[in-house]
């Protein structure tokens, strides 16, 4: 188990994405998918309030409503669920009343009466800051939210959170959420990971698998060159010549675990300094065995070194 932050949240150290429930998800799929992951260990589940909105005939909360129907049904003990504000079609933005009306509503979605962890999924330059912190605080000391965090942050506005919140009284983030693997590291590992070193802060990096690109399906220059989705679009990008050098180092290594290219990126990204879990998505539920296996892989340091020579590069994103 791995704690975030400061907080006494003790999590498996993978959190499952829930960003594909009620979209390439269904209802039956998501709670096979959650069932499996339960059952495997799992504990620690990641939405947002804006999941799946951008899907025609959708308004958003959709992942939120099935997450907690399963719950319902289910009664697991001892999950943490993580969601998140700003993004929703009728909730945008970090303003106090929205803050707390966003998190009325996703308390009511999940049927829950405590939010375990918040993140404010995106920064919101018209709000005052000390407005934001200060809203997050009261939802704290209300009982609505057990912890705080942030997502898609700057480094510089994390620092002035933390200031915000210490000169105000209100609760400190425990974690942050950035987008963070093999093939897009630098920005992380050079401005957010000293913030989180120096706070106690928790690392919960999605996009854990680039889209895909490190789950190695889309190694051929055929797959590169002719993207058939969005999401084919966004992996192919990392074809490159380094890119694909990353995939054939992370096969050799997996190899030696038994393991496969995928489960061995997010067991690298996993071993990286102050990353709880890794956020990943399962569509079907077969996907979801990978998955829980690279919380269960424990790189070597030549491992490490290894992929650690092919990866301190990062692409235009």
């Amino acid at each position: 188990m791995t704690r975030i932050g400061r907080s006494d949240l003790d999590i498996f150290p993978l959190s499952l994405g829930g960003n594909v429930f009620g979209w390439t998800a269904d209802r039956d799929a998501t709670f096979e998918i959650l069932d499996a992951f339960h059952a495997g260990g799992g504990d620690f589940i990641d939405t947002a309030d804006s999941y799946s909105a951008w899907v025609p005939g959708h308004t958003g909360g959709e992942s939120e409503k099935l997450i907690g129907e399963w719950l319902a049904s289910r009664t697991p003990q001892n999950v943490v669920v993580a969601t998140k504000v700003s993004q929703h079609p009728d909730f945008r933005g970090l303003s106090a009343a929205n803050v707390r009306a966003a998190a009325e509503a996703s308390l009511t979605r999940l049927g829950v009466d405590t939010i375990d962890l918040y993140y404010a999924h995106f920064d919101d330059p018209e709000t005052p800051l000390e407005e934001t912190v200060a809203a997050f605080g009261d939802l704290v000391t209300d009982g609505l939210v057990r912890y705080v965090a942030v997502s898609n942050f700057s480094a510089d506005r994390i620092r002035s959170w933390i200031e915000l919140a210490k000169a105000g009284g209100s609760a400190l983030p425990v974690a942050v959420q950035p987008h963070y693997n093999l093939v897009h590291r630098n920005e992380v590992e050079e401005s957010i990971v000293p913030v989180a070193e120096e706070f106690d802060l928790s690392l919960v990096p999605y996009y854990g698998l680039a889209s895909g690109f490190l789950t190695g399906k889309y190694r051929s220059a055929e797959a590169a060159q002719a993207p058939s989705t969005p999401r084919a679009e966004g992996a192919a990008k990392y074809a490159t010549p380094q890119g694909l050098r990353i995939i054939d180092t992370l096969e050799e290594i997996g190899a030696a675990h038994d393991a496969s290219i995928a489960a061995t990126a997010l067991a690298w990204l996993r071993a990286q300094p102050t990353v709880a879990a890794p956020i990943a998505s399962a569509s079907r539920v077969s996907q979801v065995d990978d998955l829980l296996t690279s919380a269960r892989i424990d790189l070597t340091a030549d491992e490490l070194a290894a992929l650690d020579a092919v990866s301190t590069w990062s692409p235009a994103s």
